[in-house]
């Protein structure tokens, strides 16, 4: 089958009407803590307990995560367009004045997150200009209850409830 003839940016705007949640992923490592802004999360299964997210293969902070071994999975509140900000950014302190507490892997939990799901990885498979990681997840829990931080069309929330 041949890809569609339109352009990535075609593809952006058509596909950017699918509304997903914010997470950021995040692990320590010998050099203290690290992490990225991801939207593209799932659920994958249940048994055994998976879950599916997606860096891109330009991302530096995934091999790094990747290395540490466990890594933490945060799904973001509607209070957390900052952190979401923050943790997209390239070379700064992510973590600068953000607060956190270790998951039984020692990977951070980022405060004021709506819940976390501490992994390691599972399986990875190419994606083209991105990484599928199939993680097994090995702790959970919900946190704050607060409203996602969705991402939708290109911004944060969903313009009709603005």
């Amino acid at each position: 089958m041949e890809p569609p003839t339109k352009s990535g940016k075609t593809q952006r705007e058509v596909l950017g009407k699918f509304c997903s949640g914010i997470t950021v992923v995040t692990a320590l490592t010998d050099d203290g803590p690290v992490g990225f802004t991801c939207q593209s999360f799932a659920s994958l299964s249940l048994d055994p307990p998976l879950v599916s997210f997606n860096p891109a293969r330009t991302s530096t902070t995934w091999p790094l995560i990747r290395q540490a071994g466990s890594f933490c999975i945060n799904v973001l509140s509607v209070e957390q367009r900052d952190i979401s900000n923050a943790f997209a950014r390239s070379g700064a302190d992510r973590f600068a004045g953000v607060r956190w507490s270790p998951a039984p892997s020692g990977a951070p939990i980022l405060d004021g997150g709506i819940a976390w799901a501490d992994c390691t990885l599972w399986a990875e498979y190419d994606g083209g200009d991105h990484t599928i990681v199939a993680a097994l997840v090995h702790a959970l829990d919900e946190g704050v209850d607060e409203d996602p931080l969705l991402f939708y069309r290109g911004g944060y929330g969903i313009p009709s409830r603005w």
